[in-house]
């Protein structure tokens, strides 16, 4: 019986330790679809052991067991013990024979656990990983157009940064309309539009200055878009993004207000950096400083807009 599918990866730990004079190899894996650990013992494979990623059940730390050659029992555990790291603890007849973080409670911290075992108002997982498959391609392709307007900003000017960058997103507009494969997120008639408008900016203000504000007014019509949209229910821009939120108790309304508010505070920083700092600051943090802000901002948004995390009935859903 071979090990669950985990779907994208996400991390692999590897820890090795010798058991019975053996070498031993307990190799952790995390992917979209749960958490797997395997167990060898000198190059063979002995067993495995599988949780899923949220819920009650993610909780449990992993155990695999092993007969050695010698006749003696080898028994593993393995799990979290902080936000980003595991622990093994290895026993051969019920007898401790290793610890990789030795003095450490092989526990997922209390603060995780909340989050990970978060459920709806009903008492159901809160979570639906096979949602964020639909984010995978419009991320890679975020990232693509983001490393491409820093280059060509950096060696040929911001201005043709700009125009490169709108004519990149409208051409991949246009595939995404002619293969239906999302690659530009559940958003794409929205970013296209803005892209247009992008555009236009760059080629009517040829002027550094300028090119370094598009993101404010962009960002500023951006969040009076979303923030009109939460007004009025999320009806539009809340209910198309929340396809691509694992969270299935996600609140449109509540999820276009908060993402306008992240607009404005984002309109705003940009302006201070490209006001008071050089082009070459400016650069480098349009392209990967405010990338990590924004991020930070849009897990609040998400849990602030979660109906589980709040008393939101009477908002419209």
């Amino acid at each position: 019986m071979t090990p669950p599918e985990l779907g994208m990866r996400i991390w692999t730990y590897r820890r090795n330790f010798v058991a019975d004079g053996l070498p031993c190899t307990l190799v952790y894996r995390a992917g979209l679809k749960g958490v797997t650990s395997v167990l060898t013992v000198a190059g063979i494979e002995h067993g495995w052991d599988h949780t899923p990623l949220t819920g009650q059940a993610a909780m449990r730390n992993h155990i695999i067991g092993a007969r050695l050659p010698s006749g003696r029992m080898l028994e593993v555990e393995a799990g979290h013990y902080n936000w980003k790291n595991i622990a093994i603890a290895a026993r051969v007849d019920d007898a401790l024979v290793y610890e990789s973080h030795p003095g450490r409670k092989i526990e997922m911290p209390e603060r995780a656990r909340k989050m990970i075992v978060q459920q709806t108002a009903a008492g159901d997982q809160a979570y639906d990983m096979d949602k964020l498959k639909a984010n995978r391609i419009p991320i890679i392709v975020d990232i693509g157009l983001g490393l491409m307007f820093f280059i060509v900003g950096k060696f040929f000017g911001l201005t043709e940064a700009a125009l490169l960058a709108a004519a990149a997103g409208i051409a991949l507009f246009a595939v995404q309309r002619a293969t239906k494969v999302d690659l530009l997120g559940g958003l794409a008639s929205f970013g296209i539009v803005m892209l247009l408008l992008s555009a236009a900016f760059a080629w009517l203000f040829q002027d550094e200055q300028w090119v370094k504000q598009r993101a404010t007014i962009m960002g500023l019509i951006a969040a009076g878009a979303f923030l009109t949209d939460g007004a009025l229910g999320g009806r539009w821009l809340g209910q198309a993004l929340s396809r691509y939120v694992a969270y299935i108790d996600i609140v449109p309304a509540r999820l276009s207000l908060s993402l306008g508010c992240v607009g404005l505070f984002m309109a705003g920083a940009n302006w201070v950096v490209a006001t008071l700092a050089s082009t070459d600051i400016w650069l480098f943090y349009t392209t990967f400083l405010d990338v990590f802000i924004a991020m930070v901002l849009a897990f609040w948004a998400i849990n602030w807009s979660r109906k589980a995390a709040h008393s939101v009935q009477g908002l419209p859903r």
